[in-house]
C-alpha cells in the first residue's frame, strides 16, 4: 500500500502546550507523544494529548501542581502522572527504558532516562514513536511519517522482540492496520504469526479490550482474511471455523470465509455505522456451526440448531473477555435470532420485537433493525441464487417502519391498559399474577387475537 503524504497544518491543543511549557520553564525538556502525533499527520488531530518529560514524575507532580493544575498519580511505577487542565486529562511519563519482559506482559525493570531517542525506543511501532514540540517540531527517528505516507505498521526496531515483550502488540498491531486502513510490514507480519501464541499469557480482559477495538473499527472483514491466525489465538472458536467446508449447496465457502464477508457486508448495509452489538453478532452468528455439524447420506451438511447453540457460546466468549453486560446480551440475542423466520407482515414483526424487547428492554427497535442488516448480510454471503432473498428484507423493513410509525403495540407499556385496570376488572390482588395477565394481553394483542383496545382488552378479561 502506498499514498501520498505532506506535511500538514496542525496546532497541539492549548492544555497540552501548557504543560510542555510548565515544564520546561523549569528547566526540563517535554514533547507530545503518541496518538495526538499520529493522528494530526494523518490531518485527523485527536483530543487526547500525551507529553513525555526528562523530569521525574516527581518533578512533574510539584511543577504541575504549583501551576494550579490537578495531579492524579495513575501509574507512578512507570513514571505517569495525569494532570487535569483546563478540564482535559494529560498523561505525562518520565522518559523511560525497560528491561525484559519475563511474563510477556510487564517489563522486569524500568529504568528513567534524560534522552528521548531511548524512550520512543521502547515504543511498539514507528507510528506510535514520533513525538512533536511547538517550537521544535517533529522528532522521528524511525521514519514513522515515511510509514505513515506508506500506510504500513512496521514495529520499532526487531520486531520479534517487540512482540515477545508484550504478545497483546499482535493484536494492536492488528488493531492499528484495521483503524487507520494499513497493511502490516511483512517482517513485522512474520513476527506477528511466530509470537501469536504468546497471547496465552494475557489476561483475558486485555484481549478482550484490544479485540472489541479492533470489531469497532468496521473491518473486522478485513482482520479475519488477512489474520485469522492472530485471531483464532485470541479466541480459539474462531480457529476452528477456518477451512470447515460446509459442504452445502447454498453456501460457496468455508464458515470462516463466509463469517468475513458477513462482517464485511454489515458496514455495506449501514453505511459504516452498525452498532457494536451488529458487528460483534456478524463476527460469532455461526460460532457453533463447526460443533453442530452433521451431513446427510447424500453428503449434504446440516447446522441443525446452530443459532441456539451458538447464543450461550457466544456469551461465553464475550463473558470471558470481560466485555460489559450491555453489548454482550444485545450480541447474544442478534445470534440466537439471526435465523428467526420474519414474514413481512405485521404480525411476524409484532412477534420479532416482543422477542427483543423481553430480552433487551428498551432496545427492540434498534436491534430488530440490526437483525435484518445481519440477515441481509448473511444472504449475501452465500451463494448467488440465495442472496435475492435480500430483497424480501426489505418488505420486511418497510413493514417494521409502518409499525413504528403506528405505535403498535409490542411492549408492556403500549398496552390499553394497566396493572390497576386488571385488579379492578378481575378481583385479583397486587402480585405476579397481575403481571402474567398483562403478559398475556400483549401477547393477544402482538398475534392480532385482540386489538389494542382499553374496552376491548377488559372485556376479554371478564369472559
Amino acid at each position: 500500500m502506498s499514498r501520498r503524504f505532506e506535511d500538514v497544518a496542525y496546532e497541539l491543543p492549548e492544555f497540552g502546550r501548557k504543560v510542555i511549557r510548565a515544564l520546561e520553564d523549569a528547566g526540563f525538556e517535554a514533547w507530545a507523544v503518541g496518538g495526538w502525533v499520529r493522528d494530526a499527520l494523518l490531518d485527523a488531530p485527536s483530543h487526547d494529548v500525551d507529553v513525555t518529560t526528562s523530569a521525574h514524575w516527581r518533578d512533574v507532580e510539584k511543577i504541575l501542581t504549583s501551576c494550579g493544575y490537578a495531579v492524579h498519580r495513575t501509574g507512578v511505577a512507570h513514571g505517569t502522572i495525569t494532570a487535569v487542565v483546563e478540564g482535559e486529562p494529560v498523561e505525562v511519563t518520565t522518559y523511560r527504558v525497560e528491561g525484559d519482559y519475563t511474563d510477556h506482559r510487564h517489563p522486569d525493570e524500568v529504568r528513567f532516562v534524560d534522552d528521548i531517542r531511548l524512550d520512543l525506543a521502547r515504543r511498539d511501532f514507528t507510528v506510535n514513536a514520533i513525538a512533536y514540540h511547538p517550537k521544535r517540531g517533529i522528532l522521528d527517528p524511525f521514519d514513522g511519517r515515511g510509514d505513515l505516507g506508506r500506510g504500513l505498521i512496521r514495529a520499532v526496531g526487531d520486531p520479534r522482540r517487540r512482540f515477545e515483550e508484550d504478545a497483546l502488540r499482535v493484536l494492536r498491531a492488528v488493531r492499528f492496520a484495521c483503524r487507520l486502513g494499513f497493511d502490516i510490514e511483512p517482517q513485522t507480519q512474520r513476527a506477528l504469526l511466530e509470537c501469536a501464541d504468546g497471547l496465552e499469557d494475557i489476561a483475558s480482559e486485555r484481549i478482550g479490550q484490544e479485540l472489541d477495538g479492533i470489531v469497532r473499527t468496521g473491518r473486522m472483514g478485513w482482520a479475519l482474511m488477512n489474520e485469522a491466525e492472530v485471531l483464532g489465538e485470541a479466541i480459539p472458536e474462531l480457529a476452528a471455523m477456518a477451512g470447515f467446508d460446509q459442504h452445502s449447496p447454498y453456501h460457496a465457502y468455508d464458515v470462516l470465509e463466509h463469517t468475513a464477508r458477513v462482517c464485511m457486508a454489515v458496514e455495506e448495509f449501514t453505511g459504516g455505522m452498525a452498532s457494536p452489538a451488529l458487528r460483534w453478532a456478524a463476527l460469532l452468528h455461526d460460532v457453533a456451526k463447526p460443533v453442530t455439524f452433521t451431513q446427510d447420506d447424500a453428503g449434504q451438511g446440516h447446522f441443525f440448531g446452530h443459532p441456539k447453540v451458538g447464543a450461550p457460546m457466544c456469551e461465553k466468549i464475550m463473558r470471558r473477555l470481560a466485555l460489559p453486560g450491555e453489548l454482550v446480551v444485545p450480541t447474544r440475542t442478534l445470534v440466537r435470532l439471526h435465523d428467526h423466520y420474519v414474514k413481512p407482515t405485521r404480525r411476524s414483526v409484532r412477534r420479532t420485537l416482543l422477542k427483543f424487547e423481553n430480552a433487551c428492554p428498551g432496545r427492540a427497535e434498534a436491534l430488530t433493525f440490526a437483525l435484518l442488516d445481519l440477515k441481509r448480510a448473511d444472504a449475501v454471503s452465500k451463494v448467488d441464487r440465495v442472496a435475492g432473498y435480500a430483497v424480501e428484507l426489505d418488505k420486511i423493513s418497510a413493514v417494521l417502519r409502518r409499525v413504528i410509525a403506528d405505535e403498535e403495540a409490542f411492549r408492556m407499556t403500549d398496552l390499553a391498559v394497566s396493572g390497576r385496570d386488571v385488579m379492578e376488572a378481575t378481583g385479583i390482588r397486587p402480585g405476579p399474577g397481575v403481571g402474567m395477565i398483562l403478559r398475556e394481553l400483549l401477547l393477544c394483542v402482538v398475534n392480532g387475537e385482540l386489538p389494542n383496545d382499553r374496552d376491548a382488552l377488559l372485556r376479554s378479561l371478564r369472559v
